[in-house]
């Protein structure tokens, strides 16, 4: 069955382009031109994953990205943005998009980001959970299960974007290995070009507002100076 993608698009020309070649490669496209006929098409008909713009009449997509978060809707979302502005962009994460493109960008590309934000999502819809809980990675208080897409705290059911999980899910399995950011690029975005590297580190300060005791103190996830992230056992366990 093909996957859905909702192109939340006002600008004609460029949904049209989007739509064109996402349907080349594969994809069922829908479209909506605005952000609150988008927010209703995504609660409707619930797609595979959405490329929103930033900048849209009626609802932009900041507000329609934080509605559908604070909905527990977990639909991966690609925010397109005409602005080199590092606010929005960070805003954006911040909220729960998965990944973003600045205008003007390539079709190729953007079906590439695709692909790979649908890749990693792909877990989520296909795993079947188990009657035990299966193998699980162990740091402190936090519980990391693979096969389920769940992470514990404290006992506790943490709510992570799929992208957070990922992330999550590749620092427990390199506990107490230094790893870069271009690193954790290639590893959990996919990304095999070199990308802007402040959405691992707005991806780290969700995780620590989560896991974290203090997070200025991190004691889970540390910045090591110069090269990138750590996580290891915290001292105090």
């Amino acid at each position: 069955m093909n996957k859905t993608i909702l192109v939340v698009e006002d600008e004609q020309s460029i949904a049209t382009l989007l739509k064109y070649n996402l349907e080349q490669s594969g994809y069922s496209v829908i479209t909506a031109n605005d952000g609150e006929e988008g927010m209703n098409m995504a609660l409707e008909q619930l797609p595979d994953l959405m490329i929103l713009d930033l900048m849209l009449p009626k609802m932009d997509g900041i507000e329609v990205c934080k509605e559908l978060r604070q909905k527990k809707m977990n639909i991966p979302i690609l925010m397109l943005t005409a602005k080199d502005d590092e606010f929005d962009k960070v805003l954006g994460l911040e909220l729960g998009a998965d990944d973003y493109m600045t205008k003007p960008f390539s079709p190729r590309e953007v079906v590439a980001r695709v692909k790979a934000i649908l890749r990693r999502s792909q877990a989520i819809k296909g795993a079947v959970e188990p009657e035990e809980p299966a193998d699980y990675k162990e740091v402190g208080e936090l519980k990391v299960y693979p096969e389920q897409y769940e992470a514990y705290f404290q006992g506790q059911l943490l709510e992570l974007t799929p992208k957070e999980f990922e992330l999550l899910l590749h620092l427990a399995n390199n506990k107490g290995r230094v790893l870069t950011r271009d690193h954790l690029l290639s590893a959990v975005w996919n990304y095999d070009f070199a990308g802007d590297t402040r959405i691992v580190d707005v991806h780290i300060s969700h995780l620590r507002e989560k896991i974290e005791p203090d997070t200025k103190k991190p004691v889970y996830i540390k910045t090591i100076r110069g090269l990138g992230y750590k996580m290891e056992e915290p001292r105090n366990q």
